[in-house]
C-alpha cells in the first residue's frame, strides 16, 4: 500500500518541479523589465526604463530598417525585445543597407557607456551584440554580422544586397511563406550560402512582406527566443532552435518550413 502511495507522489514531485520546454514558454509576452524610448539623431534607443538603477550589463541589438522606413515602424518589436532587458540601437535611416548608422550605434553606446553623467554608465554589455533589421535592413544585418563585435544575426526577409560568406556568428534567417518582395528563395539562397557557420531558415506560415511591420505578431516570441538563447545564454531559449526535437521544428502551426544547417548541434 506504501509503495503504491510513494510512486504517484514522487510523480508529482518530479513533474511539479521540472523546468518549462522552451515549446510551452511564452516567448511573445512582454519581459520583465518596464521599457523607454530616446530619440537620437541618427539612432532611437529603445531599453530597459529602470537600466540606470541595474544591477546587471545588458546585451546589445542593433536594427536597420525597410526601404523608406523608420525604427516607429517597427516600434512593437523593439520594445517587446526591450521589455526583455535588451539595449535596441535603431538606426534612423531609411536606407540602412551599408550599416553605417547600425555600427555607429555600437560606437554611440560603448561612449556612453563610458560616461560615468550617462545612464548607461556601466551598463551596456558590449561583449553581447546581436544585429537585425527587416527587408533592407535585413541585407544591412547581414552586412554588419561581419563586424567582429556583432556575436549573431537574425535578418528578418532580408534583401539580396548582402553577403553573408563574411559573417562569423550564428544566423537565425526568416523569410515569409507569402512574401512576393522578397521572396523565400532568396533567403534559402543566403541560408545555402552560411555553410560556414550555424544558420537556421524559418519561413513563417502565411506571413506576407509586412507581417512583422507594427504588432509584430508571429515574428515576436521567435526572435525573443533568439537572442535570449544567443545572447543571455537562456537554454530554455536554446531549446527552441538546438537539439534532436527543437521546438521550431516540430512546430508546423507557426512554421512552413524550417531548416538547419550541419553546423547547428543536433
Amino acid at each position: 500500500m506504501f509503495r503504491r502511495l510513494l510512486i504517484p507522489l514522487l510523480l508529482v514531485l518530479i513533474l511539479g518541479t521540472a523546468p518549462a520546454s522552451a515549446a510551452t514558454t511564452n516567448w511573445g509576452a512582454p519581459g520583465p523589465y518596464a521599457t523607454a524610448v530616446e530619440i537620437g539623431a541618427v539612432n532611437t534607443l529603445y531599453y530597459p526604463r529602470d537600466i540606470a538603477g541595474s544591477d546587471r550589463r545588458h546585451p546589445v541589438i542593433v536594427w536597420g530598417n525597410g526601404t523608406g522606413g523608420a525604427p516607429l515602424v517597427y516600434r512593437d518589436l523593439l520594445l517587446q525585445w526591450a521589455s526583455h532587458g535588451f539595449i535596441v540601437s535603431a538606426a534612423n535611416t531609411p536606407m540602412s543597407n551599408l550599416g553605417i548608422s547600425m555600427r555607429a550605434g555600437i560606437d554611440a553606446l560603448a561612449q556612453r557607456d563610458a560616461d560615468p553623467s550617462s545612464v548607461f554608465h556601466r551598463k551596456v554589455d558590449l561583449t553581447r551584440i546581436g544585429a537585425s533589421g527587416h527587408s533592407q535592413g535585413g541585407a544591412a544585418a547581414i552586412v554588419v554580422g561581419a563586424d567582429s563585435r556583432v556575436d549573431t544575426i537574425l535578418p528578418i526577409q532580408p534583401g539580396p544586397l548582402a553577403d553573408i560568406d563574411d559573417v562569423h556568428g550564428p544566423a537565425f534567417l526568416m523569410a515569409g511563406q507569402r512574401d512576393s518582395i522578397v521572396w523565400p528563395a532568396l533567403v534559402k539562397a543566403f541560408y545555402n550560402a552560411a555553410d560556414h557557420i550555424p544558420a537556421i531558415y524559418g519561413e513563417v506560415r502565411g506571413a506576407d512582406h509586412f507581417t512583422v511591420v507594427g504588432d509584430p505578431g508571429p515574428f515576436a516570441a521567435p526572435t525573443t527566443a533568439w537572442w535570449r538563447f544567443q545572447l543571455m545564454d537562456d537554454l530554455q531559449a536554446r531549446a527552441l532552435f538546438y537539439g534532436p526535437n527543437c521546438g521550431i521544428c516540430v512546430d508546423s502551426v507557426t512554421w512552413s518550413d524550417v531548416r538547419r544547417n550541419a553546423r547547428v548541434p543536433r
